[in-house]
């Protein structure tokens, strides 16, 4: 969920270069399976990307996986579109913003969602307040500082939203930019008035006497799709089938960590450095198999109103 504008600005540069003589998409392994790169933050959402590896379902769909961590969406963006990577995860704003911004990227999969509901421990995703606040809901945030991981990206967007709808004035929040682990320290610090984070932040900052005030994904819109496994056009126009396989055993590792709480936790303490203590206890958001489209729809209405999109987007375009 991150720097995307930069990085977009130099895969467009090495585009034709790269598609030219780089990775043409995909190649055979050695025992005769396609092998592909995934360029993927090392974080919650992506655990059943990583359970796919690990319990076989790649294997079975005759696809070596390799996942490689990149620092954010936009560098998983630039990778697909330069032929690095052959898949990569991202937040829906950051693919809407890559889409209007002319990268051939095409959603193929569901990544994360919501859980949809409001309220405290209910949400893999919150804002928080230190305690005594003033802050009770999303309708006091207007007028105090709000630390998000990056600025004009699914953190504000998601929070106008949900003060939109509490009844207050989004034109009135104040947001600055704070990389996701230095946030507890920030607002314990007094740096700020108030974080939104994800989990395992969101849980860290609780036990740092943090408490929760507003759930922007649950309250923004209704069960939303937060981010979504990718690749480039020229991959889907060029190797449909292995694009096929890939989205099977996404959806089928989709289903497992949605059925298999414990074994989403058990794979976390393999890729990510969550201390176990914390893992256990972290909500876990939603993986459902289907994107939902009206939910994606919201979010590009709500980045066009905001001023994070420049025209209304075509959203037809980027899903499947």
């Amino acid at each position: 969920m991150y720097r995307l504008r930069a990085a977009a600005a130099a895969a467009a540069a090495l585009l034709l270069t790269l598609t030219a003589c780089g990775n043409d998409g995909s190649g055979p392994g050695g025992d005769g399976r396609d092998s592909i790169e995934i360029g993927a933050l090392s974080i919650v959402d992506t655990a059943p990307v990583h359970l796919a590896r690990s319990l076989g379902f790649f294997a079975e769909q005759g696809i070596d996986a390799k996942i490689t961590t990149v620092q954010g969406g936009a560098y998983s963006s630039s990778g697909v579109v330069s032929g690095q990577f052959d898949f990569g995860f991202s937040n829906t704003t950051t693919l809407l913003t890559a889409r209007e911004q002319g990268l051939p990227l095409k959603a193929v999969a569901n990544g994360v969602a919501s859980t949809g509901r409001a309220g405290p421990g209910k949400d893999y995703s919150a804002v928080l307040v230190p305690k005594g606040s003033a802050i009770k809901s999303a309708k006091d945030l207007p007028g105090h500082k709000i630390a998000v991981n990056q600025l004009k990206n699914i953190g504000d967007t998601t929070i106008r939203a949900a003060v939109r709808r509490a009844g207050g004035d989004p034109e009135k929040l104040e947001f600055t930019e704070i990389p996701l682990p230095d946030m507890p320290a920030a607002l314990a610090a007094g740096r700020v008035d108030a974080i939104w984070t994800v989990e395992p932040f969101q849980t860290q900052a609780i036990d740092q006497g943090a408490h929760e005030v507003c759930w922007p994904f649950a309250e923004a819109t209704d069960d939303l799709t937060v981010a979504m496994y990718f690749t480039s056009e020229k991959l889907l126009r060029e190797k449909p089938d292995l694009v096929k396989r890939f989205t099977a055993a996404v959806n089928q590792a989709l289903a497992h960590a949605r059925t298999h709480p414990e074994a989403v936790r058990e794979e976390l303490g393999k890729y990510t450095k969550i201390p176990p203590a914390v893992i256990r206890r972290i909500v876990l958001p939603k993986w459902p198999t289907e994107i939902n489209r009206p939910s994606v729809q919201a979010i590009a209405d709500f980045a066009r109103k905001d001023g994070v999109l420049s025209r209304p987007a075509d959203v037809g375009a980027l899903l499947p």
